[in-house]
């Protein structure tokens, strides 16, 4: 997950999934597999990530305007990786001061904020199949 900073919120900090915007033309599954290589440097098929796992949306704040986001998640499993932004620049790179990789168990007794908020349930399941 990437360590989110919000400049406008007192306390803005939070955890997000790696993710973004579709880019014209893109399918759900090009725009995961292209913004996991711009956040982290892994490379993966977008064939390989498979259907959807959870579709979900969205409404918040962030640097002072409002969003309403469809969000589509993939799975992708892999036996280690170290993260490397590779794709540094831009305004969505300059509010991500961190990296880390979670368990769902780390997620339920954190006290830190993290989006989306099912996420250990869904991993959960998701790792149980």
């Amino acid at each position: 997950m990437l360590r989110c900073v919000d400049a406008d919120e007192p306390g803005g900090r939070c955890w997000i999934t790696v993710g973004g915007g579709l880019e014209p033309g893109e399918s759900a599954a090009d725009a995961a597999a292209r913004e996991l290589y711009e956040e982290t440097g892994l490379r993966v098929a977008p064939a390989d990530l498979g259907p959807p796992v959870w579709r979900d949306v969205v409404e918040f704040g962030f640097d002072g305007e409002r969003y309403r986001q469809r969000q589509e998640f993939f799975l992708c499993q892999v036996p280690t990786w170290d993260v490397a932004c590779v794709t540094g620049a831009g305004a969505e790179h300059a509010v991500i001061d961190g990296h880390r990789w979670w368990t769902p168990a780390e997620l339920v007794v954190t006290a830190e904020t993290y989006y989306p908020e099912v996420l250990p349930e869904l991993l959960r399941r998701l790792l149980e199949e």
